[in-house]
């Protein structure tokens, strides 16, 4: 089940895009939008905190809040958690062959810490290779802990997009991650196959997913070819 402030955030961004809100309107005091949702002023406010972090309300203190103009998109905003497959929608690329693996083995040291497990718990490693043409133009390694995901690949599979699976499957909803950029070394062996002509570059995407409950779900290791996917932030 979603925290109340995200159904609220969610229910009002609906009636901004129904145009309910209009660019410039201004909020109610806060108690009288805690009653119109039926919510705690505690509540409400959670949820106005996340709408202003993502440019959609302007407050000002002591005056009220304002319905801000929308911000433009940006294709691959790397403050919106996005799917790959989504990515690869966004710069028009259907993959059409994937080479997949999964094992399910004792945690890796490096990542034992960041999913709050130990290197004697087990996980799933799911790697997939996703290829466009015949060239391999992302590869991802997933690693997720076997005491929420057990068995979900016997019965569900690999053809489905990950976060699909998982939801589904597992009733996780992966909400936020922590994302560090790296520029990998050319003998990193994953960037190796990625770099296939004298343009290429290759970006690293290492990813620390969480739930509703703020859990570690998942940890993952994105490798982009960069001469096709292009990632932007948008600053204020």
């Amino acid at each position: 089940m979603k925290p109340k402030y995200i159904t609220i955030k969610e229910k009002i961004e609906n009636m901004i895009e129904a145009g309910e809100y209009q660019p410039g309107d201004q909020f109610g005091s806060e108690y009288e939008m805690a009653m119109k949702f039926e919510v705690s002023r505690e509540t409400f406010r959670s949820a106005v905190r996340l709408l202003e972090q993502e440019g959609k309300v302007h407050v000002k203190h002591g005056v009220g809040t304002f319905i801000m103009n929308p911000l433009p998109e940006v294709p691959n905003n790397l403050e919106k958690l996005t799917s790959i497959t989504a990515m690869m929608k966004l710069a028009g690329l259907k993959d059409t062959e994937r080479h997949e693996s999964i094992k399910n083995t004792h945690c890796p040291e490096k990542y034992a810490a960041p999913l709050n497990l130990t290197p004697d718990d087990f996980v799933y490693i799911h790697e997939r290779t996703r290829i466009v043409h015949n060239e391999p133009v992302v590869i991802s390694i997933n690693i997720l802990p076997e005491q929420y995901f057990g068995g979900i690949f016997e019965e569900r599979g690999l053809s489905e997009p990950l976060f699909k699976v998982l939801e589904a499957a597992s009733g996780i909803r992966i909400v936020r991650s922590n994302t560090e950029i790296i520029v990998p070394p050319p003998t990193d062996p994953y960037c190796d196959k990625l770099l296939i002509k004298p343009e290429t570059t290759v970006l690293l995407l290492e990813q620390q997913h969480f739930d509703e409950s703020n859990r570690p779900i998942m940890y993952s290791i994105d490798y982009y070819r960069n001469d096709i996917f292009k990632f932007w932030v948008q600053r204020m």
